[in-house]
């Protein structure tokens, strides 16, 4: 199926996600309501990671995948300007680096093999037996064997840290809850006068930075089962736990992940890691605690790839990874909570 070029209408294809609507209640800050999955789906297109067409990449797009060095690296990519990041803007100059980490040629278990082995002959824009490849944004094209970002040039080719060729598929859990006083009463701000929002951070040992918990989905895996587990494995350090306690938790999150929640972003993401052969797709969801009496229950506890772990509260001064703050204002925009001092950048809502 994916055989070799699949037209230049590839280029331009849009980030259409499925998005929920949300009600709103007449009470002083404004919620959702509690019944799981009653959210009608609409399409909307996320202004920061915008695939590149003909006329190059929008200038607060795919940067992320342009910067030097490479993560865990000294490796410096090719410099590709704004108007040189589209595939369909003509480039007979372009020599981009040639990088693939170690840890993934060593061939562990989450990673291909090189595309020139003679025993591998993946199915690109299919399901490949256990391993999904294809991309929540539509065909990509492939060219000399290797799959293409469809989001434009990144200066480098291979695989970098990414282990799979084409899309390396995440899912990150936004679990939220209202930032509440000692009486257990709403705190709104002072500003905006709308309610303050809060979400699980993590640090992240390998850059320092604050995310959101999540990581890759594994072969053969739910999206459902990966957002459950990478936050017990990053927020919980489930993974430290005896038997016993691995039970108590996974009974507590199976509360949590049963709640309403809302599917805030699915698709392309403009990550650090991207080369022009690979690169990094997640599906965001937000699981909203309304009383935050589920995650009183549970305590928050750094583990696996995560350094710390704790509640932040949510407002446009947040520096996340990757796109991980755009996912986070949309929550914000989808609960009409507090997100900017700004009236007209803190618009959303009626």
């Amino acid at each position: 199926m994916a055989g070799r070029s699949l037209g230049q209408a590839v280029a331009t294809v849009s980030l259409s996600v499925a998005l929920a609507s949300v009600a709103v209640r007449s009470s002083g800050c404004r919620g959702v309501p509690a019944s799981r999955n009653s959210f009608p789906s609409c399409g909307f297109h996320l202004d920061a990671v915008i695939m590149s067409g003909s006329n190059g990449a929008n200038e607060n797009s795919h940067n992320k995948a342009r910067t030097s060095p490479y993560p865990g690296s000294k490796v410096e990519r090719s410099q590709v300007p704004n108007e040189k990041v589209g595939w369909l803007v003509e480039w007979q100059d372009y020599n981009p680096v040639e990088y693939t980490a170690v840890s993934v040629l060593a061939g562990p278990r989450w990673a291909d093999p090189q595309i020139s082995e003679s025993n591998f002959s993946p199915k690109f824009n299919e399901k490949d037996g256990h391993v999904e490849r294809k991309s929540q944004n539509g065909l990509y094209e492939i060219e000399n064997g290797r799959p293409r970002n469809p989001a434009g040039r990144t200066g480098l080719v291979g695989r970098g840290l990414l282990g799979r060729w084409g899309p390396n598929h995440a899912a990150d859990p936004i679990i939220t809850r209202w930032k509440r006083d000692d009486s257990g009463n709403k705190i709104t701000h002072p500003v905006s006068g709308k309610c303050i929002l809060q979400f699980v951070a993590i640090k992240r040992k390998d850059c320092g930075e604050w995310a959101i918990p999540g990581g890759m989905v594994d072969p053969g895996e739910k999206i459902s089962a990966t957002l459950k587990r990478e936050f017990g494995e990053e927020a919980l350090n489930s993974l430290q736990k005896s038997s016993a306690e691995k039970r108590e938790i996974e009974e507590k999150l199976h509360t949590l992940f049963s709640q309403e929640h809302l599917v805030i972003y699915k698709g392309y993401v403009d990550d650090p890691r991207n080369t022009d052969n690979a690169w990094m797709e997640t599906e965001a969801v937000n699981y909203h605690d309304e009383t935050g009496e589920t995650m009183d229950k549970l305590t928050l506890e750094a583990g696996d790839d995560a350094g710390k772990v704790k509640w932040v509260d949510i407002s446009d001064q947040l520096k996340l990874y990757a796109s991980h703050s755009q996912f986070i204002k949309l929550v914000a925009e989808k609960r009409d909570a507090h997100w900017s001092e700004d009236p007209a950048t803190d618009s959303h809502g009626p």
